[in-house]
């Protein structure tokens, strides 16, 4: 993420898809991602720059862009210094 190293344990993300029924067929209408980070100290500016860009710099939200709403939120916490 922008330069900023996070392992396994320090990122985590849940997503749940939403479906809406179209000529009674279920079709995926909206994703909605949480995030749950552990960032390292002093870095939550250049965390929050990169997750305001989320939608527009994610392939899969680009794949999806005009069928498929994509929205995100985020648990942040910074590792101590």
């Amino acid at each position: 993420m922008r330069g900023i190293s996070l392992g396994p344990a320090d990122i985590v993300a849940d997503a749940a898809g939403h479906h809406t029924l179209r000529d009674r067929i279920p079709v995926l209408t909206r994703i909605d991602v949480h995030y749950t980070l552990r960032i390292p100290a002093g870095s939550r500016e250049t965390v929050d720059r990169a997750l305001s860009r989320h939608v527009s710099k994610c392939p899969t939200a680009r794949s999806l862009e005009g069928a498929v709403e994509v929205a995100w939120t985020a648990d942040i916490t910074e590792a101590p210094g």
